[in-house]
């Protein structure tokens, strides 16, 4: 079973600590890395987003938005999922999120369980369509 592999857009070392924390103890997500801006996320996507699963995006970011990065990774296509965590959730920033390519938007203050389990059923998801697709033995 391979696990998801997950980076993060956060520039508070406090939350990206304790989120990579209750990750790991998960146990089905791997962070391969993290930004605290926009310029060095999108820099990393536009080198090594191949490998990622996950992208889990503040809005609020230490330079630029997160909606610059979540555009940046919608534009790159892919499988990613693309998941917003953000302590402002109105229902106008969540209609923008999904409109740019957002599959999901969680609230810091009370929907970290929510966003723990929307990771482990991704990673249930993604290693059932990696057992049921055709191996190349066959």
């Amino acid at each position: 079973m391979s696990n998801l592999k997950a980076f993060l857009v956060e520039d508070s070392p406090l939350i990206r600590e304790q989120l990579i924390g209750t990750l790991a103890e998960l146990g089905a997500v791997d962070v391969i890395g993290f930004a605290e801006g926009e310029s060095d996320a999108v820099a990393w996507l536009n080198s090594r987003s191949a490998g990622c699963d996950l992208i889990i995006i503040d809005v609020f970011l230490k330079d630029g938005s997160g909606l610059g990065v979540l555009s940046a990774a919608r534009d790159l296509g892919g499988h990613m999922s693309l998941v917003v965590l953000t302590n402002f959730t109105s229902s106008a920033l969540r209609r923008g999120c999904e409109r740019l390519g957002a599959t999901r938007v969680f609230d810091k203050s009370c929907e970290i369980d929510d966003l723990v389990a929307f990771c482990a059923g991704l990673s249930q998801s993604v290693n059932m369509s990696l057992w049921s697709a055709p191996h190349p033995l066959e």
